[in-house]
């Protein structure tokens, strides 16, 4: 009988040892996982927002498409430009004299790729997609306008939910990451760049994931 009881609390201690390890080392491995595809994602929206900006500059907008956007990528092109001042001679009619103006002249010096210039690697062709394993979506994205001080403004946003980023992870670890409200962490439920309620371009990752500015 003692050694029955014996085994009995071994099996208990090892039970309960098991428990607090696990306790203990589920958020670590958790926050690991975490940390590296959230890493992945934010190097693809750092690429959508590349593909935006230049889409921008080229069209006055930005695309809702994202098959639009890749294909804008791959035909493109910048118009290479050269700023200079000069200045001429006008003749006042009320005053009866030549007057010297000032001017800007801007001289159109050729065209450039937008692929070559910003996407050498080909990366932007898979940007879209979410880059976990065993995960087939793709980030959402939207683009329109929103009015500003009588002005509209286009503005975009791409973002994908920690629910795909994390889902084969421990349930209650990620509905604490989905509420977490810190500076040195992603606030919300999404990882996202861009804003359709804000003039905005930066991302909502912390700078432990690089500049979220452009």
């Amino acid at each position: 009988m003692k050694i029955v009881v014996q085994l009995v609390l071994w099996v208990i201690i090892g039970v309960l040892g098991y428990l607090v390890f696990n306790s203990v080392n589920g958020p670590v491995k958790f926050n690991k996982i975490k940390q590296a595809r959230y890493a992945k994602a934010v190097e693809n929206l750092r690429d959508i927002r590349t593909a935006q900006l230049a889409y921008r500059s080229v069209t006055g907008k930005f695309a809702k498409d994202p098959v639009k956007l890749v294909a804008f990528i791959d035909t493109a092109k910048f118009t290479l430009t050269q700023r200079r001042d000069s200045s001429f001679i006008r003749f006042n009619k009320i005053l009866k004299i030549d007057e010297p103006r000032d001017t800007v002249i801007v001289d159109t010096l050729g065209y450039a790729s937008v692929k070559d210039s910003l996407f050498k690697t080909g990366n932007h062709k898979n940007m879209i997609k979410i880059p976990i394993s065993g995960v087939e979506s793709n980030f959402v994205m939207d683009a329109g306008y929103i009015n500003k001080n009588d002005l509209r403004i286009p503005v975009f946003e791409a973002k994908v939910s920690k629910d795909i980023l994390l889902h084969d992870q421990d349930k209650d670890l990620l509905a604490q990451e989905k509420e977490v409200r810190s500076v040195d962490e992603v606030n919300g439920g999404f990882l996202s760049v861009g804003s359709m309620t804000e003039v905005m371009t930066s991302g909502n990752w912390p700078r432990t994931y690089g500049a979220n500015d452009q």
